[in-house]
């Protein structure tokens, strides 16, 4: 529990449940490019995440990230959230 009560969210265990949840929709379909296809899922939403997060300042959205502001930015290009 967090300060406030509310559950602590752990991140990998949601998404460890999100992919079997997926897995199981497939009902014996077979799966390619999963790895790929996760990430892709989830750059954007943590992109949007973080600059909101960051007041859309991209220099404290990168360092938050650990990436460099013009890594930042071609991200934000290829996802078109520039």
């Amino acid at each position: 529990m967090t300060a406030n009560n509310s559950p602590t969210l752990i991140l990998s265990a949601q998404v460890k449940t999100a992919v079997e949840l997926y897995l199981k929709q497939l009902d014996g379909v077979d799966a390619t490019g999963l790895h790929a296809m996760v990430l892709a899922e989830t750059e954007k939403p943590l992109l949007e995440a973080t600059l909101s997060y960051a007041n859309f300042n991209q220099t404290k959205a990168a360092q938050i990230l650990g990436m460099s502001r013009s890594t930042l930015r071609k991200k934000l290009d290829l996802y078109k959230l520039s």
